[in-house]
């Protein structure tokens, strides 16, 4: 998900933000305004999506995924193009200078000057965060892919993205997968509180629809069942 459509135009002058891109009004869970907080639930994810990725190896490329349109190759590569524009971001967050393009990034050209290997993406991008929180960037307006967002809200969606998808990488090739339970928990408030219906299913929504999971069921399982994938969701099919 990359919550930026349905935003608002918003001309108010800010704090050097980019006034002519749209505001999207995401509601941020509490967690995600205190910076300390916000580092303690985002870099334990991506400490352990860098561990997922640096596990994948040529013969799970082919694999098929929880997301039907993509196998562990394009996955891995939408899953690190992304991280990669959402860390310059939060470096640059009024966008005065040119971001990476998502859609351009192959981990199969890797190794390059900017990265050696895949999970040196992940690596890369927490260190950016953890520099943009430390810089305050809580306080102000980040410019995501088409929107601004605040900066909590921006956090929110990043950690829920990639809590969700560290998930489908590592359930497809045979890897464990243990976020922080808080983590689980502040993702799962932030969805509840953006995902719209138009935003799901299969004609260009960013989540198919909610798969029903049970009541007492780990909140891993809830998260993963409002994002539309079925916890038990094997390889094998």
């Amino acid at each position: 998900m990359t919550a930026d459509t349905n935003a608002q135009t918003d001309t108010t002058q800010t704090d050097g933000t980019q006034t002519d891109v749209p505001f999207f009004p995401a509601p941020a869970p509490a967690a995600l305004a205190d910076p300390g907080t916000a580092r303690a639930l985002l870099l334990p994810v991506l400490d352990g999506l860098a561990t997922v990725v640096a596990a994948i190896g040529d013969d799970d490329l082919a694999r098929p995924t929880p997301c039907r349109d993509y196998d562990v190759a394009g996955l891995r590569d939408h899953v690190l193009g992304w991280l990669d524009l959402f860390g310059a971001a939060f470096a640059d967050p009024a966008r005065a200078t040119t971001r990476p393009d998502p859609a351009q990034f192959h981990a199969a050209d890797l190794p390059t000057a900017a990265f050696a290997a895949p999970q040196d993406v992940v690596r890369t991008a927490a260190g950016r965060f953890e520099q943009a929180l430390a810089a305050g960037v809580l306080d102000g307006e980040v410019v995501m892919s088409q929107a601004r967002m605040t900066g909590p809200a921006a956090l929110g969606m990043v950690l829920g993205e990639y809590v969700v998808h560290g998930w489908d990488l590592a359930t497809a090739t045979g890897q464990s997968w243990t976020p922080p339970q808080e983590a689980v928990t502040v993702s799962r408030e932030f969805f509840g509180g953006v995902v719209a219906p138009e935003y799901r299913g299969p004609d260009g929504g960013f989540f198919d629809d909610e798969v029903e999971v049970p009541a007492d069921a780990p909140a891993l399982d809830q998260l993963l069942g409002f994002a539309g994938r079925d916890p038990r969701w094997t390889p094998a099919g």
